[in-house]
């Protein structure tokens, strides 16, 4: 079996490596914070240049576009066997398009593979993956992500894996803020939310952030299963890359705006879910 290194073991990254090491695959990995790697059986690293040596195929999930740039530095200058390297962060599509290059001037095949679906899913194996770069690499790659997730969709060139997951967060913004503000006028109306949340899921209004946010903003359990730090990035970087095509989005500019106020009074390491705070503060 391939070799693996996995470089983040963060909420999401922790819960998907676990699924490969109990497929069998040698699996080391490497977080920033060693205690986030604690549960896994697998060999842990204590720097990037150890943890890729002498790989099959190297793992990223990471937070942020300058995270996903300074560790692919380190991997393809301490890289020795020239691994495909498959980038699982939300990141901008310009900077998997310029990692790709970058990787085939050394020899090195790379997806950008971002994944929706949130703990919940990463914990069920259950992600959403969307796949940019080669297609023969992406078949390569199947038999991995099909480890991790249910619905497996390969975009096209290198950065369509990233753009689609741009579309994939613009549904999420608008509906993650649709059920905020449903519970929070069921809440004001006097009604019993869950009994309102148990009328409406079965309905045209069911969604996964219904089903799965609805009761968490109920009780107010503000316990991350996606950071709102890494979803104001999402949406920032959405924003961004509609500009360069001159497309306005104001759903995702209204729910950025709300989530930023958030951030400004403490919740930037709440779970998304926490948007209903600014509705009934």
């Amino acid at each position: 079996m391939e070799k693996i290194a996995w470089i983040g073991t963060g909420v999401m990254g922790h819960a998907m490596v676990s699924h490969l090491i109990k497929a069998g695959y040698p699996v080391q990995v490497y977080n920033r914070s060693i205690q986030k790697t604690e549960g896994l059986n697998a060999k842990v690293c204590l720097s990037i240049e150890d943890v890729v040596k002498d790989v099959d195929i190297v793992f990223t999930m990471l937070g942020y576009p300058k995270d996903v740039e300074e560790v692919y530095a380190e991997i393809f200058k301490h890289q020795n066997t020239k691994p495909l390297c498959i980038d699982m962060t939300t990141s901008a599509p310009d900077l998997a398009k310029q990692l790709a290059l970058r990787a085939s001037e050394l020899g090195i095949e790379v997806l950008d593979a971002p994944v929706s679906g949130g703990d919940i899913g990463a914990k069920n194996a259950s992600l959403a993956i969307m796949v940019g770069g080669s297609e023969n690499t992406y078949r390569k790659a199947l038999p991995l992500f099909e480890k991790m997730g249910k619905t497996i969709t390969y975009c096209g060139t290198s950065g369509n894996g990233q753009h689609c997951k741009m579309a994939n967060q613009i549904v999420v913004a608008g509906n993650v803020a649709a059920v905020a503000e449903s519970m929070s006028y069921a809440i004001k109306q006097g009604l019993d939310p869950k009994l309102v949340l148990q009328a409406i899921s079965g309905g045209a209004a069911g969604s996964w952030q219904l089903t799965n946010n609805g009761p968490k903003m109920i009780d107010h359990d503000d316990k991350p299963g996606f950071y709102i730090h890494h979803f104001v990035k999402d949406l920032l970087l959405v924003l961004s890359e509609a500009e360069n095509v001159g497309l306005e989005l104001p759903i995702v500019s209204e729910v950025l705006s709300s989530y930023q106020a958030l951030v400004d009074k403490g919740y930037a390491s709440k779970g998304t879910q926490a948007l209903i705070e600014h509705y009934l503060d």
